[in-house]
């Protein structure tokens, strides 16, 4: 009975699957949320102040669509080609907050005492805040800047303001600040983002 029931009862070097890799498995770093609210609340703020040199920017490098007059009642009249800018204002506004989405990422990823999903959530947001904000700015001003102050005569030609007929655009700068961060995570490789060398 012994010699059956001992090997039942001895107790194994190897308990189960788990338990060397418990016994030995290092300590993973847990997401700093507490300590890293202040920096991002001031990394959302910072970002959306932004917006102010990217709406006039935008509102004087976006090229204006030139049209006819072609009645006297003001009617206007498309000029060939003239309409693509439609598009180029578009392609303008997001390669300019696809930029600004690069360079904001690689810049908070360069806080290494603040490297963690919270200050990297604040940029993608501060971002995403700016890049609404210059929109509805950037419109704004390419209006005024762009305004015609008298009746203009028949058969002339005119240029009105630049325009941003979608909002899907705004994507882009959240787009370069995930791209950015997480091409530099990626090349990091440690469990803490290398926060501990900071």
């Amino acid at each position: 009975m012994s010699e059956s029931s001992g090997p039942a009862h001895r107790p194994s070097a190897v308990a189960g699957p788990w338990s060397v890799p418990v016994l030995f498995r290092e300590r993973r770093p847990r997401v700093v949320v507490k300590a890293d609210l202040l920096p991002a609340v001031s990394v959302l703020g910072t970002l959306s102040l932004l917006s102010f040199p990217l709406a006039f920017a935008w509102s004087r490098l976006a090229p204006p669509e030139r049209v006819r007059i072609i009645s006297a009642d003001g009617t206007q009249g498309a000029l060939e080609l003239e309409s693509w800018h439609r598009f180029d204002d578009l392609a303008v506004f997001g390669l300019m907050t696809l930029g600004l989405g690069i360079v904001v990422g690689v810049v908070v990823w360069l806080l290494r005492e603040r490297r963690g999903p919270v200050v990297f959530l604040a940029a993608v947001l501060g971002v995403a805040l700016a890049s609404a904000l210059a929109m509805l700015l950037g419109v704004g001003w390419a209006n005024s800047h762009y305004a015609i102050a008298s009746p203009p005569a028949l058969g002339s030609v005119i240029e009105l303001a630049p325009r941003l007929e979608s909002w899907w655009v705004l994507l882009t700068g959240p787009l370069g600040v995930t791209a950015a961060y997480s091409l530099l995570a990626t090349w990091n490789g440690r469990d803490d983002l290398g926060r501990r060398l900071g």
